[in-house]
């Protein structure tokens, strides 16, 4: 069975829709990071934040209603007609929902907590369900009317491309017909001071497999697919995971785990390593993970590969970032000129690690058939690596 990623909509910190989002992927806008202070004690940090104007909750959803899930309205309301035409054709019970993400509504729920600390009593708007991992997916088939399965994923960096993988398992297995699939994750004080207290976040612009890389910034994002049997010019080929459990946050350090991924989406692609004519990569700035991914890219790939990491542009968006980075391989195969995304860094390659073949602006992929691979690697040594496919 063939799948394919049918519409999209996306927001993040270079901008709110695919338009936007492309102009500033593609020319590297260096606005998509701005350093907010008051997120971490004592230091001023470059963070991805969206600025776009976020949706009003409907009334009737006030229960649902928490920054996470007004983010993922936001990107919902750009393919909104084609889910309600899928609803139409297809039935409410045939549509599934599939969202990966971490953080969810956790913001407001810490914020409920601090307040119960200093009253003793909850907010009246404190809500449990708000920090569920579920909640996410929820919201939507609420909101859409569709009554199909439909859940969350949490596994870390990877939810948002497991998330992907899952929705073309639930059409492979003829659950579905139509699945809208992606992640969504939002800024919060939590996961920001986790990170901060770990020593693994940037006060400058990360600087992906530099020499001088210190650390990871973070982002907020919402990307959502539309994805059927029907045949559209993105195909997702599938993809493939695994769970190498090295350490509880370190990476396995020789990319073990990650090229394990890869490999399998290879195969579940139907298409060797040479086939792959881009790759985007993790590429977090922290010095174990850019390490291991370098030696196991290198590993996988007998000769250069055009990648970028866009991590420097948008900031880590955590259980979104699967399936946003899917989303820029999918403006890339979708762009007229078919653009790549850029490598922003400062051009000092680490010379311990394996040299890659990075992408400028400006870079293309050329005419024909072109197979694009996503990875993801997160905590606990979870890995996914996803193939998409587009042109004549």
């Amino acid at each position: 069975m063939t799948a394919y990623l049918n519409a999209l909509g996306v927001v993040c910190s270079l901008g709110a829709g695919k338009a936007d989002v492309a102009e500033a992927l593609f020319r590297a806008s260096p606005d998509g990071l701005r350093t907010i202070d008051g997120w971490v004690p004592d230091r001023a940090l470059p963070l991805g934040s969206v600025d776009a104007a976020l949706p009003d909750m409907p009334a009737d959803l006030a229960h649902r209603d928490t920054r996470n899930n007004r983010l993922l309205m936001l990107a919902a309301r750009e393919i909104e007609d084609d889910i309600r035409a899928a609803i139409a054709r297809f039935g409410a019970a045939r549509i599934g929902v599939v969202v990966g993400t971490s953080t969810t509504g956790i913001e407001e729920a810490t914020r409920g907590i601090a307040t119960r600390g200093v009253t003793g009593a909850w907010p009246d708007a404190y809500r449990y369900a708000d920090q569920e991992l579920g909640a996410p997916a929820a919201f939507l088939s609420e909101w859409l009317g569709i009554a199909g399965p439909s859940y969350g994923i949490s596994t870390a960096c990877t939810s948002g491309a497991r998330a992907l993988l899952t929705a073309g398992r639930l059409l492979r297995l003829g659950l579905c017909d139509a699945v809208v699939c992606g992640g969504a994750d939002t800024l919060c004080r939590l996961a920001t001071n986790g990170f901060h207290a770990l020593e693994a976040t940037d006060a400058g612009r990360c600087l992906p497999f530099s020499r001088a890389r210190r650390g990871i910034n973070i982002g907020e994002a919402a990307a959502l697919f539309l994805m059927t049997r029907d045949a559209a010019p993105v195909t997702f080929l599938g993809g493939g995971a695994s769970s190498d459990a090295h350490h509880m946050s370190s990476p396995e350090p020789e990319g073990r785990g990650a090229t394990e991924a890869m490999r399998r989406a290879l195969a579940a692609a139907g298409i060797d390593a040479g086939a792959i004519d881009y790759v985007n990569l993790h590429g977090t700035a922290t010095e174990h993970n850019d390490a291991m991914e370098s030696r196991a890219v290198a590993a996988m790939f007998a000769r250069p590969v055009p990648c970028s990491s866009t991590k420097a542009l948008t900031g880590h968006t955590l259980g979104a970032a699967g399936a946003l980075e899917a989303a820029f391989c999918w403006l890339a195969l979708t762009d007229a000129e078919r653009r790549l995304p850029p490598h922003v860094w400062d051009g000092d390659a680490d010379p311990a690690l394996p040299p890659l073949a990075f992408t400028r602006a400006g870079d293309t992929l050329g005419p024909g058939r072109r197979h694009l691979m996503s990875n993801s690697f997160a905590f606990g040594g979870n890995n996914a690596s996803l193939v998409l496919a587009g042109g004549a």
